[in-house]
């Protein structure tokens, strides 16, 4: 199989490398999902020695900082044939929300992935209220329900009402 060379295809990366704004620092790709009662954030860290990730929580904002370095260094001798894989710093930041428990994230890195472990506040989570009676205190949960049609389960005509009036 031949294997077709294209020499201006390697120039244009170079010159986005040297012309990027970011020249220092990069963005590692990461996902963010909710799951339960905790927001979970997993990056990309490949080839990044563990010593070197730093998670910091200041106020609301998470910042996440690695550095990998060349696996062969800048030596006499040594001709680069190809060179792809970034060296440098890695920086992400991510604002959090009020409804975050900012004592009890973790942060864990294996196999090339940092997870980052957001557990929601007790006091954003949904609980009963209680509501007192003339006859004690009586537990309301409010439900959604999707039944817009007038009739109950079971058929019956419930009343409606309009918040409008």
């Amino acid at each position: 199989m031949a294997t077709r060379i294209d020499p201006f295809r390697e120039l244009d990366r170079l010159a986005g490398q040297l012309l990027s704004p970011v020249r220092g620092l990069r963005q590692m790709p990461m996902d963010l999902y909710k799951d339960g009662d905790r927001y979970i954030v997993e990056a990309d860290l490949p080839g990044v020695d563990p010593s070197s990730v730093d998670v910091d929580v200041d106020g609301q904002l998470l910042t996440i900082r690695a550095e990998r370095k060349s696996a062969v260094s800048e030596r006499e001798g040594v001709q680069w044939m190809t060179r792809e894989r970034e060296t440098g710093s890695y920086v992400r930041q991510l604002n959090l929300g009020q409804d975050v428990d900012l004592e009890s994230i973790s942060a864990t890195y294996e196999h090339g992935v940092l997870k980052v472990t957001i557990p929601v506040s007790p006091k954003s989570q949904p609980r009963k209220v209680k509501v007192s009676t003339g006859d004690g205190a009586q537990d309301i949960q409010a439900t959604a329900t999707e039944n817009t049609g007038g009739q109950d389960q079971q058929g019956q005509s419930t009343p409606q009402v309009d918040p409008n009036n």
